[in-house]
């Protein structure tokens, strides 16, 4: 093999890795929305979709109900489904509109959410 070929290997390489760590490891600053206390229930907080979730963290009430307005921006097909494991939930989200999707977390603790393909993520603190 010839010097172009290794660099083009390497470069292969560092590109996987670079993308591994993007997506799976990089310690982002979550960004939070709280469900505010003195709102009528149920508390309601749009979750904005545009290659991530945003805000990522949600504060909500242990036992209240929650609206979660999904607002999916973009056509990737990643974005095309919003999956709560804890819930046994799987909605679709067509791109370009907005979807409601209702729970209530029963006990306070961090429920995650995720997209159909486990790549973006987000979660519902429940205090």
């Amino acid at each position: 093999m010839s010097a172009p070929d290794w660099i083009v290997i390497a470069a292969g390489l560092a590109a996987v890795l670079w993308v591994n760590w993007y997506f799976f490891l990089a310690d982002r600053a979550p960004a939070v929305k709280s469900a505010g206390a003195s709102v009528a229930l149920p508390d309601e907080v749009t979750v904005v979709v545009r290659g991530s979730y945003a805000p990522s963290t949600i504060r909500a009430r242990a036992g209240a109900p929650l609206r979660l307005r999904f607002d999916r921006q973009e056509t990737a097909s990643c974005s095309e489904e919003v999956v709560f494991p804890d819930f046994g939930l799987r909605r679709f989200l067509p791109a370009h509109q907005q979807t409601v999707v209702e729970v209530t977390p029963p006990a306070p603790g961090t429920y995650e959410f995720t997209c159909g393909m486990g790549m973006l993520r987000g979660r519902v603190v429940a205090e």
